[in-house]
């Protein structure tokens, strides 16, 4: 299936909400953005009426969510959050039961991926891709080797948002790692994101001929030593205006 044919079938799970912030990247998380503005006390972690979405079938007895179908998967907690240890199995459970569907998630808590792993997981299941958020080279140094080793089928890396250089020669992503997804950081807040810090990782992902994407620019974009503002409408446009993705 295309790129093209799976986006246009993809759907949103978010199975609990709410997560604890929990290194740099997560200083102006955009979900605390938006609970503040309805008045959401982001620190609780809830289970959401969503939470069996994957199984919940139309009264013709299909399922809700075609087969085929991408599902984004708790894009507003962290699938790894201690205090949803108690859900997670019968998460893992769904997921399974629904090999017809691809799920990806992302995650900073990759350290606590086999807090509850299904007994029949083994090196992954095939219809998952968990990807590792890497934002500065503190975390990535920390993250990447337990992420290299971790038994996940598919693996992105998520530079999101990119907060400084980032240095991975060492870790031979081509030899482990799908894709390289790149991005600045949005809101009135954002600290900037730099050009060359994206093309170094471009750079390297086509010298190890691993798929790279830059998403976002971000709110504040540095490129070739000029400083830009730009609206949150246009920071996806304009990175794909860079050209550089493959």
């Amino acid at each position: 299936m295309t790129k093209n044919a799976i986006e246009s079938k993809s759907k949103m799970w978010n199975l609990w909400h709410g997560c604890h912030k929990l290194s740099a990247g997560c200083q102006y998380c955009y979900v605390y953005r938006g609970d503040s503005r309805r008045g959401i006390d982001s620190t609780i972690i809830t289970k959401t009426k969503n939470f069996d979405l994957p199984i919940q079938k139309k009264r013709n007895g299909e399922y809700k969510i075609p087969s085929g179908s991408m599902v984004y998967t708790c894009f507003t907690s962290d699938f790894f959050v201690e205090e949803a240890d108690e859900w997670r199995a019968d998460a893992w459970e769904m997921m399974r039961v629904r090999s017809d569907l691809q799920f990806m998630m992302i995650t900073k808590r990759i350290d606590r991926l086999r807090v509850s792993l299904p007994v029949d997981w083994g090196d992954g299941y095939d219809n998952i891709t968990i990807c590792c958020t890497i934002e500065n080279q503190e975390r990535a140094d920390y993250r990447l080797p337990i992420y290299k080793d971790a038994p996940i089928k598919h693996k992105i890396l998520i530079c999101e948002p990119l907060l400084e250089r980032i240095a991975l020669g060492q870790y031979n992503i081509g030899s482990w790692v799908e894709q390289v997804v790149v991005g600045g950081e949005s809101g009135y807040d954002a600290r900037p994101c730099n050009f060359d810090w994206v093309m170094e990782l471009h750079n390297l992902c086509m010298e190890q001929q691993v798929s790279f994407w830059f998403k976002q620019t971000g709110s504040k974009f540095i490129k070739d030593g000029r400083f830009y503002t730009i609206n949150r409408k246009l920071q996806h446009s304009q990175a794909r205006k860079a050209g550089i993705n493959r």
